[in-house]
């Protein structure tokens, strides 16, 4: 069975990318698409089934040799957390597809790009070369530039220019990783410098990986994932870009891509460099407050639905990082099943901001907005759903996930004489973060769908029925993840204490 599923492991990535160039070669784009999602949802369920948990680990390995001369593979293999990250981008890709409207321009070129945005994530999270694991995230960046400046919304120069924004923040992000990248390279003994990250994680495990510049080189590894994350103060291109994107797009980037750096910081960052990563806590617990409180703040000032949700999608990064930050078991466990939880709720609440934006044609302010409830009431129940698992409702992942954060942060340090410790102090100003979240998501719910409903909107249709089960299989996942977490965390706790000895 493992060879199986490491034979259908190299598909889950290749098959978006040759159903990319059959699109465009006339292929049916939507039923192509929609199929190429479904089968690797069942590939996914597959290694979710057949993982071993006893073991743990890397498995589904498979590896091609690439360039003898710098020891460079292309090999594949899940643990317990790239699983579930291959897990989440398999739900979200196939909710993406199957909520996309009808495409009045471009269509084969608009479904191509969201099959490689979807193939790059699946590269990137199966990858087991840092090569790879980076050039497959920028094969995703050239189709997120496109559908926004193509297919977004708003006037033509205004969601270009917000393409362009997006595309050098991004680049930027990109170019500062690299660095760091390669300087992880050359910390390794000239005759086992490899860019295989098992190999690497090795190295570090027997203190093999050294340089006078390891607090450097994490800090440009820190500032490039956080800029591909949405790190404050390198947010502002998020909120706008996930705005202007087609829904698809919005419920990809914001639910899948956006994780790549968050998993990069686990993967890479924290079990490499554990000594430079304790160094730079406080400035990244600085940094974090900054997405929850400021960001958080900001968001309640935003008068669109669709702004809201960008914001409150980079605020929410500020939990995540807080619990990378703590460096325990608790702390790393629940960081990764938040980034689950939070991919599979942000998804669910852009797919049904677009039916709305759809049968309002395109009217997303909350001053104008009103007791949809009353004329869609499947819409106002899913959206509350979602909106109840974003504000860390207990029943959701979210929840959850966000319980082990706060726990694990608070433990890491203890308490001096009096005084509390700066994790203490972070993990208060957090929790402050939840009651914002809980004021604008209600405050945005209430004038979306309570009170009288503007005469406007009297004829505001439903969700359909078949466009009812995507909003299902993101919700039910998110709600079975809330009732039992420890089916998730089976797969990620012994992964992110593989990464070093953890308490």
């Amino acid at each position: 069975m493992s060879s199986i599923v490491t034979f259908l492991l190299n598909l889950v990535i290749l098959f978006p990318i040759g159903g990319a160039v059959l699109i465009l070669a006339g292929a049916p784009a939507r039923l192509t698409a929609i199929g190429i999602a479904v089968f690797n949802l069942a590939v996914s369920l597959l290694a979710f089934v057949s993982y071993d948990q006893v073991h743990s680990g890397y498995q589904f390995i498979g590896s091609i040799p690439v360039i003898t001369e710098w020891n460079l593979r292309y090999t594949v293999g899940l643990d317990g957390l790239s699983l579930i990250m291959v897990l989440l981008t398999s739900i979200v890709t196939l909710a993406a597809l199957w909520v996309t409207p009808k495409i009045s321009k471009l269509e084969p070129q608009f479904y191509a790009c969201l099959l490689l945005i979807s193939a790059g994530a699946f590269g990137a999270f199966a990858s087991l070369d840092l090569f790879f694991f980076y050039a497959f995230h920028e094969l995703a960046l050239i189709p997120t530039f496109l559908l926004i400046g193509i297919w977004g919304y708003g006037e033509k120069y205004e969601r270009q220019a917000i393409a362009w924004k997006i595309t050098i923040y991004l680049a930027v992000g990109s170019f500062v990783l690299l660095i760091g990248l390669i300087g992880i390279y050359q910390m390794a003994p000239m005759d086992a410098r490899t860019f295989s990250i098992p190999g690497l994680q090795e190295l570090a495990r027997h203190g093999q990986l050294h340089s006078p510049h390891a607090n450097s080189i994490y800090l440009f590894l820190l500032i490039g994932f956080g800029i591909l994350i949405s790190l404050f103060p390198f947010h502002t291109w998020a909120p706008e870009a996930y705005a202007s994107a087609p829904t698809p797009a919005a419920m990809l980037h914001s639910g899948v891509l956006k994780k790549f750096g968050l998993y990069g910081l686990l993967r890479v960052a924290l079990p490499l460099l554990p000594d430079a990563a304790k160094h730079w806590t406080g400035l990244l617990l600085l940094l974090l407050v900054g997405n929850i409180i400021y960001v958080g703040l900001a968001t309640i000032g935003q008068k669109r639905l669709d702004m809201i949700l960008g914001y409150s999608s980079v605020m929410h990064m500020g939990y995540i990082f807080l619990g990378i930050a703590a460096m325990n078991t608790i702390g790393l466990s629940g960081a990764a099943l938040l980034m689950f939880a939070h991919g599979l709720s942000i998804a669910a609440l852009f797919a049904l901001t677009g039916h709305i934006r759809q049968q309002t044609g395109g009217t997303l302010l909350l001053s104008d907005l009103g007791g949809l409830a009353k004329v869609a009431p499947f819409l106002g129940f899913s959206f509350g759903l979602a909106a109840f698992a974003s504000i860390g409702l207990p029943g959701f992942a979210n929840f959850a996930s966000e319980i082990m954060v706060f726990f694990g942060a608070f433990k890491n340090q203890p308490v001096a004489s009096c005084c509390l410790g700066s994790f203490k102090i972070t993990v208060v100003l957090a929790l402050w973060g939840v009651v914002i979240s809980a004021v604008y998501m209600l405050r945005a719910y209430r004038a979306v769908f309570m009170g009288d409903i503007n005469k406007r909107w009297a004829g505001v249709q439903d969700i359909v029925p078949n466009l009812r089960w995507p909003v299902i299989l993101l919700l039910g996942v998110l709600i079975v993840a809330g009732f039992f977490p420890q089916l998730f965390l089976n797969f990620l706790t012994p992964s992110v204490q593989a990464f070093f000895a953890l308490p």
